[in-house]
């Protein structure tokens, strides 16, 4: 079972910090206005999704399973009207992965059945749904990142 275990934290560790990496492919070239501006009516700025994810993990890793009493306010990570700087969203964003890369890595075999709920996440039972679901989400994010970075480079 502990091969099984350190194959299931590596694998996940591994891709938390690739998606990290992908992000920051996409955001370092931006500019600061860049960053902060949305090209289009409607969504998000990259920004505002950056700060979205670095909430999104904070809670549903940090506050849920490493217990570190961080509370959400998940709608003002997209309308906070005075947002940090971009290097200081950039830095909340990788001391995130970092907690939950460190959290992941802390996981015994018999930890990631453990029962899990939390506030608008009703599909994870347990741990690993948690970390594989949130996996899932940060990269859709990034996904929206690469195309509002093609976005703002043509403007």
């Amino acid at each position: 079972m502990a091969a099984v275990n350190e194959t299931v934290a590596s694998g996940l560790a591994t891709y938390y910090e690739f998606v990290a990496a992908q992000l920051h492919k996409w955001v370092d070239p931006l500019s600061s206005e860049q960053f902060w501006r949305n090209p289009y009516p409607y969504g998000n700025s990259v920004g505002h999704l950056v700060l979205h994810l670095t909430g999104n993990l904070n809670y549903y890793v940090g506050a849920r399973v490493a217990e570190t009493g961080y509370v959400r306010d998940r709608d003002r990570e997209f309308t906070d009207k005075h947002p940090p700087s971009k290097e200081e969203a950039l830095r909340r964003f990788d001391s995130t992965i970092a907690l939950v890369v460190s959290t992941i890595q802390k996981q015994k075999a018999e930890d990631w059945g453990k029962a899990y709920t939390a506030d608008r996440e009703p599909e994870a039972a347990d741990r690993f749904q948690i970390f594989l679901r949130c996996a899932g989400h940060a990269y859709h994010h990034v996904g929206q990142i690469v195309y509002l970075s093609r976005e703002l480079a043509r403007t």
